[in-house]
């Protein structure tokens, strides 16, 4: 029975192979359905939980003020993520999608208050920085019109601190001014000096000439040292100097004789110290008499040497 042993093989062989095709087809199907099992299973408020994860994540204010309720929200938001990764229930999803809900909400208020805190305490800090700085602003001020009136004080205790100077130099000039004129009355008294409507004049007589000469004797020299020691004492003041003669002799003569023995008063103020420019010299011969000509103390009295001394500003005021 060979030939029948040959049929049967191929008969075998065909029902191995629909056994290993309805074997790959099951096979086949059990994969497809295990991939349907595993894809996660999402829910409207897990995606709404997300949505609000992701603006907390987003939110400045929450990395800043509340960094730990926000880690414990995204705890959160893993173990609902992990419910939908592994298909659980969707009741089990929507609770734990609460849950994380909630605690980013918790997130938000906090970090919300706390940066409310923030402002007001910023705020506060910006009101005491301005009330800091109008005191300090108050206090420099009233520093610096402290400083003036101290500096406007000060002015006024110099100023009068001047004044006072002032008052106590002008009456020490004033008693040195009475003193010194005390003394020139003292001098001018010496020389038997006259006040006058010219002036003050001193006159020397013919006694402190020689006779018919020019020359000084001694006491014209002495009476003359006493001028120029005046003079020397009061440097602002001049003199102008006036020879006179009596009537006798003739007018020409006279006229020399006078203008020689003033010029012998001017020569020994000079040699004295006096400056040139300080002496003025006149002769008038025998005109301007002081007396008649008729007797011999008369002539006398008109030969005469005047000296009128200036004022304070070295006026002299001429005949």
């Amino acid at each position: 029975m060979p030939g029948d042993h040959a049929l049967a093989a191929p008969a075998r062989d065909l029902s191995r192979m629909d056994f290993i095709m309805k074997r790959l087809a099951l096979l086949t199907l059990a994969a497809a359905l295990a991939a349907c099992s595993s894809v996660p299973r999402t829910t409207g408020l897990l995606e709404q939980t997300r949505t609000d994860y992701r603006a907390a994540q987003s939110d400045p204010t929450v990395a800043r003020y509340a960094p730990l309720e926000m880690k414990q929200a995204g705890e959160a938001m893993d173990q609902a993520n992990a419910a939908s990764d592994h298909s659980d229930s969707a009741d089990k999803i929507d609770k734990l999608a609460y849950l994380a809900k909630q605690k980013i909400a918790l997130t938000q208020e906090v970090a919300k208050q706390k940066s409310a805190e923030a402002d007001i305490a910023t705020s506060a800090k910006e009101r005491d920085q301005m009330r800091l700085a109008q005191r300090t602003n108050e206090a420099d001020k009233a520093k610096a019109d402290s400083q003036q009136a101290n500096q406007v004080a000060q002015v006024a205790l110099d100023q009068a601190a001047l004044a006072q100077r002032r008052t106590e130099e002008a009456q020490r000039d004033n008693r040195q001014a009475q003193a010194h004129a005390a003394q020139l009355e003292a001098q001018l008294a010496d020389l038997s000096a006259k006040k006058t409507e010219r002036g003050i004049v001193i006159t020397l007589g013919d006694v402190l000439f020689a006779v018919d000469v020019a020359r000084l004797n001694a006491d014209g020299m002495r009476t003359t040292q006493k001028l120029a020691d005046v003079l020397q004492q009061n440097p602002q003041r001049t003199v102008l100097i006036e020879g006179y003669t009596d009537s006798t002799g003739t007018a020409p003569h006279n006229q020399e004789l006078s203008e020689r023995r003033a010029g012998a008063v001017r020569s020994a103020l000079q040699e004295m110290g006096v400056a040139a420019g300080r002496v003025s010299v006149r002769g008038y011969g025998q005109s301007n008499p002081v007396a008649s000509n008729d007797t011999q103390q008369s002539r006398q009295l008109n030969r005469r040497v005047e000296i009128v001394l200036s004022d304070d500003s070295g006026k002299v005021s001429q005949r």
